[in-house]
């Protein structure tokens, strides 16, 4: 049998996108304590760039297999809760661990295991989120989601940068102190984030649709299956914010400073991802994700020819404009490719690639880096990312019928 959401009160379940994202904002307020200081904790352990562009790419990759599991399982069982709240849970019990390591191996463990808790809940999350909502409001209300989400991202930041300046002042305490104090203090959040999600978001209620044997082919139509190959390549050159943050430094931007340029990009994200998803959803989404791929790609190119400190705050700007895009409009496109039974199961083919390109690209990006010199690291993620919009405006139609 196959279970799929009830549409009959789309007004009582929009409750559950303002709770997840909600839950989404503590969270990230957890997470980005930690992720703000973690290139240079890794630093301070001597960790390379390419130790630190292999770990944040094999914690990603390791656990992309995950999304097409829960995905695929919250379509067979027709719930989506459940898998949400053990993904959140997972991930918040384990990131403050950092705190501990003394090696770059044990970050990388630990990271393993807050990624397997976000492979859990991604699929089912967006999936239950796509079910909340009117069709025509996707882009809107996952701009929503990821404009609390990226909220989160400013308050951890903030938080951050604001634990540093006390902690070196007032307490003298040694820097990698700091760095440790702070990942403890992260808990917090990440447990009320968890708690909301529990008391807040109601599963929708699912009808049976007959007797229709489970196909992976009907989670991969055509269209859906071009798309995927576009979104593979471009996510070849996403790599990790660890690499850019470093690149800020070494464009002479201080380290108490280097918290709040990130905070910058984080503002402008959280400021412009629900208005270009409100965009996407009236100029059409393939437009607004082929102008997100190219602002990328200037950032890339931007930072590969930068010279000044000033200059770091400038792309970063773009940074959160572009991103803004790419992590908004893909997933209100997903939906409108594949048949609705299948949904959560497209997400995760969706995530999971997202997922498994993040080790070519972080791994590449810092093997060029050390090899050639930050020029030629760059220039390769903006060539791609324009390649990409190109390809997009080709080979995916602005709208697709299942």
């Amino acid at each position: 049998m196959v279970a799929v959401a009830e549409t009959t009160d789309k007004q009582e379940l929009k409750k559950n996108v303002y709770a997840l994202g909600f839950t989404s904002f503590l969270t990230d307020v957890s997470s980005e304590m930690i992720l703000a200081l973690l290139p240079l904790f890794l630093t301070a352990l001597g960790a390379g760039k390419a130790a630190i562009g292999l770990i944040e790419g094999i914690a990603e990759a390791t656990a992309s297999l995950l999304k097409t599991f829960s995905g695929w399982f919250s379509d067979k069982v027709g719930k989506r809760k459940l898998l949400v709240v053990l993904g959140y849970s997972l991930s918040t019990v384990t990131k403050p661990f950092i705190a501990l390591a003394n090696n770059w191996g044990q970050v990388l463990l630990v990271r393993f295991l807050d990624r397997v808790g976000k492979g859990v809940r991604t699929s089912p999350r967006d999936a239950l989120i796509s079910e909340s909502i009117e069709a025509r409001e996707r882009g809107k209300y996952f701009g929503f989601h990821r404009m609390m989400d990226t909220m989160g991202a400013v308050v951890g930041t903030m938080l951050a940068s604001l634990f540093l300046f006390v902690f070196g002042r007032y307490f003298a305490m040694p820097l990698m102190l700091q760095y440790r104090t702070i990942f403890w203090i992260a808990l917090i959040p990440g447990l009320l984030s968890v708690i909301t999600l529990v008391f807040f978001v109601k599963e929708p209620k699912f009808v049976e649709q007959g007797k229709k044997l489970f196909s992976f082919r009907a989670a991969l139509p055509k269209p859906f299956v071009r798309f995927l190959i576009i979104v593979g390549l471009f996510e070849l050159v996403h790599f990790s914010y660890a690499l850019f943050i470093l690149r800020v430094a070494e464009l002479g931007v201080i380290v108490p400073l280097i918290p709040l340029v990130y905070l910058a990009y984080n503002i402008v994200y959280a400021a412009t991802a629900m208005p270009f998803g409100q965009l996407a959803d009236k100029v059409g989404k393939k437009t607004m994700l082929a102008v997100g791929y190219l602002l990328f790609g200037l950032m890339c190119l931007g930072f590969a020819f930068a010279s000044q400190s000033y200059q770091a705050w400038l792309l970063f700007i773009i940074f959160g404009l572009a991103v803004a895009i790419i992590e908004a409009v893909p997933r209100a496109m997903v939906p409108d490719m594949v048949p609705s039974e299948v949904k959560g199961t497209a997400y995760g083919f969706y995530h999971m690639l997202v997922g498994l390109m993040d080790l070519p690209a972080s791994l590449i990006a810092g093997l060029l880096w050390d090899a050639f010199g930050p020029l030629v690291a760059f220039s390769y993620g903006g060539v791609v990312a324009v390649i990409s919009a190109g390809l997009l405006f080709i080979l995916v139609p602005e709208k697709i019928e299942t």
